[in-house]
């Protein structure tokens, strides 16, 4: 495996890596998360099919495992003590969650729960810790998606502390086309566009506003949009929005 994280390593690294570092896609993950061969991993390794609106895992139950979304969506979030629901992170096929697991946490603060039929695979945090011990190339790229989540959480505190709403949730948007979004001609597009709801839990806004500016773009020419996807024309005049 070494030699295949290695090859896959340094040719990423001559083509131009990707900005992104939530997809893993210069080292063989589903490979690592879903073995073809299981033999005698096959204690070690789990692969499961959550129905949408399953929850992977609640807060305080055991963190002993990581998953990788196979297919899917899934939802990390939690709830305040008023029951309301704080949205962390919204992850797509590719995408690994439940990592904190590998930094001494044993027992979950958030949930993971399938916003779709969603399949992920799982394996345990002693055999995933074994693998970091001997590739570093893994244990680098698991460090950045550590590490990339952080910088993101202090990114929404600073928005919020020093942003107005619909500075935050055009920034949002922003940052969903250019993490999430596959480049049409000069516009980008991203698939399976996320409820109104859901914007104003990770933005910090209530969903009136989230619609209300949305509309606006909307008739500005600036972006289309429905439930199935979101399409940004311009993304220099969307992000000159964010100071008008």
């Amino acid at each position: 495996m070494d030699t295949l994280i290695d090859r896959r390593t340094r040719s990423n690294t001559t083509a131009g890596m990707d900005n992104s570092i939530w997809y893993l896609e210069n080292i063989d993950v589903t490979g690592i998360f879903c073995p073809k061969k299981l033999g005698a991993a096959l204690d070690d390794h789990d692969k499961k099919i959550f129905k949408k609106g399953e929850y992977i895992y609640l807060p305080d139950q055991s963190s002993d495992k990581i998953y990788f979304i196979n297919e899917g969506r899934v939802k990390i979030g939690n709830y305040s003590d008023a029951g309301k629901e704080i949205t962390k992170a919204i992850l797509n096929k590719g995408e690994v969650f439940g990592e904190l697991s590998l930094v001494g946490e044993s027992t979950r603060r958030d949930f993971a729960y399938a916003m779709e039929d969603t399949e992920v695979c799982a394996i345990t945090t002693d055999e995933m810790s074994s693998l970091l011990k001997d590739h570093t190339s893994l244990s680098m790229f698991m460090m950045k998606i550590m590490g990339s989540r952080v910088l993101e959480m202090e990114q929404r505190l600073e928005s919020l502390v020093f942003k107005d709403s619909r500075t935050r949730i055009i920034e949002f948007l922003i940052d969903l086309a250019n993490k999430k979004g596959e480049r049409v001609g000069f516009e980008r597009v991203v698939r399976k566009f996320i409820t109104h709801q859901e914007i104003a839990n990770l933005t910090a806004t209530s969903r009136q506003t989230v619609t209300t500016v949305l509309n606006e773009l909307r008739t500005k020419n600036l972006l289309t949009f429905n439930r199935k996807r979101l399409l940004i024309r311009d993304m220099e005049k969307l992000a000159e929005e964010m100071t008008s």
